[in-house]
């Protein structure tokens, strides 16, 4: 605001990358919550809460899709057992169970794809907005702008990383069902060096996306598949 306020198109120096359609209004949402929380850091945890919200019925959709392919799981492992020296009638048999089930394998990718942008826009907020430095927000976290100096954030978010595997669908193949565990501790690393702003933003998130994927679960009847 200052910058504007000196000369026009001055704040532009403040680069918000070519994502900056979605920071600019992700910013403005920002500095509302924290004009009525007053810490960074719980503005952060209610742009998740209204995002989450405002995505609620596409995140439903991909969710329902997951629980869906959970269900017919051992289906599909029985199958490529039985078919495994026959792939091109294993994958016909796949896709007849999909299209019997009602069942997109797809289904769970398209909504998270959707809102990585939004993720990487707010990742150019966290890191371009002069506010978050030195702003603190509970205990050891002095500095959202800086990494978590104790780690604790990432660790606890590696963790409902792999709350979130549990919950979903298992891949038939074995290679496949292995990677699904690995991915979240490999992509885990990274976060370890982001910024602690950036961390709590993908916690809260992973914490929501988990009481959503129980509640569809249970109510599909696929929990402890």
């Amino acid at each position: 605001d200052k910058l504007s306020q000196l000369a026009p198109g001055l704040e532009l120096v403040k680069d918000y990358g070519w994502l900056t359609v979605l920071s600019k209004p992700l910013f403005w949402l920002l500095t509302q919550l924290h004009s009525v929380l007053g810490n960074w850091g719980w503005a952060i945890v209610g742009l998740v809460v209204v995002l989450k919200i405002a995505f609620y019925w596409l995140n439903a959709t991909a969710y329902r899709s997951m629980a869906k392919m959970k269900a017919v799981g051992p289906r599909i492992t029985e199958m490529r057992e039985r078919l495994k020296d026959k792939p091109q009638q294993m994958q016909q048999e796949m896709m007849r169970i999909y299209r019997e089930e009602k069942v997109n394998p797809l289904g769970g990718c398209l909504p998270i794809v959707v809102q990585m942008p939004f993720f990487i826009a707010l990742y150019w907020v966290l890191l371009s907005t002069v506010e978050m430095r030195s702003a603190p927000w509970i205990g050891w976290i002095t500095d959202l702008s800086a990494r978590d100096p104790l780690f604790i954030l990432p660790l606890l978010m590696t963790g409902t990383s792999l709350i979130q595997v549990a919950l979903g669908a298992k891949p038939p193949d074995p290679v496949q069902a292995k990677m699904m565990w690995i991915m979240p501790l490999v992509f885990s690393i990274m976060f370890f060096v982001f910024p602690a702003g950036l961390v709590l933003y993908w916690l809260t998130n992973n914490i929501l996306s988990i009481a959503q994927q129980y509640m569809i679960n249970k109510q599909l009847g696929v929990l402890g598949k």
